[in-house]
């Protein structure tokens, strides 16, 4: 979007953009779920993290009743109408921004004499890589308008705020951890989500006490959540739900599993089989963080890889070549991390071997006629805040 994105940079573009100095500037970042996929929506365990890639929004009042959103990315800004606030009209990316307007009026806030808002956004959060940049988009803007509107909504509230924009103005069917993550995210820590219980809490994940590094692989394979897979995998486990006679899988644990396996099909048993003996990694992951450091929970993390490969089906041959290589280069742990059908992996790796392994995975992409990945660190960092 801009070149060196910032704060600053991000102001600077606003004004260049619309002729004057913005109100403010808010950021949210993206996040890295260190495990616990597809949970979300079956009111399970999730665990991840803020990272330090994020999306700014320059925001300055209008005074009439006009929303105009526009990113360095895109050939011309988008524009609605408060009055004519239309899932079905949004296009493109500006459904994440106009969505959460939507959801904030859908939510009972009282939209009637609210002036509207120019709105400049930038980004260094990669697009379809499984990072949420979707939800840092999302939350940065509902924080900017919840400032500048004077709202006093809680950062609960915003959560769901923001789920909603994605669910019924985006038309993906998630859960809300990427939002959870991103509005509640903390310097050096993961946060551990439950959901059914609405609960956030800090997690310390120690790997700089470790030194060891958090390696992102972005495969370049891009996904779309509002389309094919993904809401077949959320019916699956809706299917199974209500075949094992329970209001969600959450309801389930590995006990369960023989009697799911006589009452299932094949496909929608693995489903569930993923599902539940998910929450189970994550919990176990927190436990194992918590009490012997993160050099003990590889072997859960590549658990959660192989459960997602095998038995929810969601990997492709880009992320299970990301994931072999870095396992077969050191790395203590490594997994597919987001939705699936693309996306990044994560490797969990010793300070200064970073490279090295990035070098390794880029050859063997290369070896099999990949697109080249783009391979980065990440740390757990804070969520989202206002900048200026």
């Amino acid at each position: 979007m801009i070149d060196i994105p910032s704060a600053e940079s991000t102001a600077r573009a606003f004004e260049d953009r619309f002729g004057r100095r913005p109100d403010g500037v808010w950021s949210a970042p993206g996040r890295v779920n260190l495990i616990g996929e597809h949970t979300d929506y079956n009111d399970g365990l999730v665990f991840p993290f803020a990272i330090e890639r994020r999306t700014w929004a320059a925001v300055a009042g209008r005074d009439d009743r006009l929303l105009t959103v526009h990113s360095g990315a895109m050939p011309e800004p988008a524009q609605v109408s408060l009055d004519a606030l239309d899932p079905a009209d949004f296009d493109g990316w500006s459904a994440y921004v106009f969505g959460v307007v939507w959801a904030m009026r859908e939510k009972g806030v009282d939209l009637a004499g609210r002036t509207g808002f120019d709105i400049m956004l930038a980004s260094d959060v990669p697009l379809g890589a499984g990072l949420s940049s979707s939800a840092a988009i999302e939350c940065a803007v509902a924080l900017a308008l919840n400032d500048e509107w004077d709202l006093g909504l809680t950062r609960r509230e915003l959560i769901y705020i923001c789920q909603l924009a994605e669910n019924g103005a985006v038309g993906a069917p998630t859960g809300n951890m990427d939002q959870t993550a991103s509005l509640m995210g903390r310097d050096g820590h993961g946060v551990l989500i439950d959901v059914r219980a609405e609960t956030a809490d800090p997690v310390a994940l120690h790997f700089a006490d470790e030194d060891l590094e958090l390696l992102v692989i972005d495969t370049r394979v891009h996904h779309e959540h509002a389309t094919g897979g993904y809401g077949e995998r959320r019916a699956s486990c809706e299917l199974g739900a209500q075949l094992m006679g329970v209001g969600s899988l959450r309801d389930l644990d590995e006990a369960d599993l023989p009697r799911a396996a006589e009452l299932l099909d094949d496909v929608t048993y693995r489903r569930v089989r993923h599902v539940v003996t998910e929450n189970a990694r994550v919990a176990r992951t927190a436990e194992v963080v918590a009490a012997d450091g993160p050099r003990a929970i590889g072997d859960l993390l590549v658990a959660s890889h192989a459960s997602m490969r095998d038995d929810f089906e969601i990997s492709v041959a880009e992320l299970d070549l990301a994931v072999e290589t870095a396992l077969a280069q050191g790395a203590i742990g490594a997994r597919m991390t987001g939705g699936g059908f693309g996306g990044a992996a994560i490797a969990l790796v010793d300070r200064g071997r970073a490279d090295l392994v990035g070098e390794a995975i880029e050859a063997a992409f290369a070896s099999s006629g990949f697109t080249a990945p783009i391979v980065f660190t990440v740390n757990p960092s804070d969520g989202a805040r206002r900048d200026v």
